[in-house]
């Protein structure tokens, strides 16, 4: 473990009911109360962004949304801006992920735009990179992912890149051939990316590089989350499927907990 504080984020995709969700967020509320060593959210659709500002204010759970608009505003209907989703008390917005990348409803070029609109907003990007089954298979899984965080980095100016800072922006290593596979990279292979997207971030910024959390998405589960989360470049966890049961987020959330405070008593 190291210094960074460990984050935990549930994504919940294309999942939610009005009344499960106020059952799931109330479990969790109890489940997770005390537990102040790491830091942990949800990440919901749109429409329930409001319920969890509802339940979730005065928790220790932060949420935030699943995507942004690249447009502040205008004629761009379905649009969502930064602005809309900082007005519903967000913290967090996941950029790049995978399986938007996947169905090609957005490249690079759109999310950039979308990291900058998120920055000005102050909200907190988590913005995914990872490799392809078959990029990992021919041996260039590193190349994928580096030509991903050098495009971010590329995408932010001196002035975009201070605000990175300051909104504390996370970065998700999801090996796409591991998200809802129930595969996953062992935890030798996510430190060594890990550690790989931290040399490149390092490239820009040394002392931002060692304290930007970056954190594993790719079927973690309570089985293998002690093991993941115990590697010295892994600072938390993108959970899909785990996120959407009480039971398994909060189990994985007390283990990194537990590391935490591990951590902490031997540094002291």
């Amino acid at each position: 473990m190291n210094a960074r504080r460990n984050l935990v984020v549930g994504n919940w995709k294309l999942h939610g009911t009005l009344a499960g969700n106020h059952g799931l967020l109330l479990q969790l509320i109890t489940n997770l109360k005390g537990l102040n060593a790491i830091d942990f959210a949800v990440c919901l659709p749109y429409v329930y962004l409001f319920q969890a500002q509802q339940l979730l204010a005065g928790s220790n759970i932060l949420w935030g949304s699943q995507n942004v608009s690249q447009y502040d505003e205008g004629a761009y209907t379905s649009c969502i801006s930064a602005a809309m989703i900082a007005e519903f008390g967000c913290r967090f917005v996941i950029l790049a992920h995978s399986e938007r990348r996947m169905l090609r409803l957005e490249g690079h070029e759109v999310t950039a735009q979308r990291l900058l609109r998120a920055l000005e907003g102050g909200l907190t990007p988590i913005y995914c990179v990872g490799e392809a089954q078959a990029e990992r298979d021919a041996g260039i899984a590193e190349d994928a992912v580096k030509k991903q965080v050098l495009n971010m980095l590329h995408s932010l100016d001196d002035d975009a890149f201070v605000r990175a800072k300051q909104c504390n922006m996370v970065v998700a290593y999801e090996p796409v051939w591991a998200i809802g596979t129930g595969q996953h990279a062992s935890p030798q292979q996510a430190q060594s990316m890990h550690a790989y997207i931290r040399q490149l971030i390092a490239t820009r910024d040394p002392a931002f590089a060692q304290r930007v959390r970056i954190i594993y998405g790719g079927s973690l589960s309570a089985d293998n989350a002690y093991a993941m989360l115990e590697m010295p470049d892994i600072d938390g966890a993108l959970l899909g499927r785990s996120a959407l049961v009480a039971e398994s987020f909060t189990e994985i959330c007390r283990i990194a907990n537990s590391l935490a405070l591990e951590a902490h008593q031997q540094s002291t």
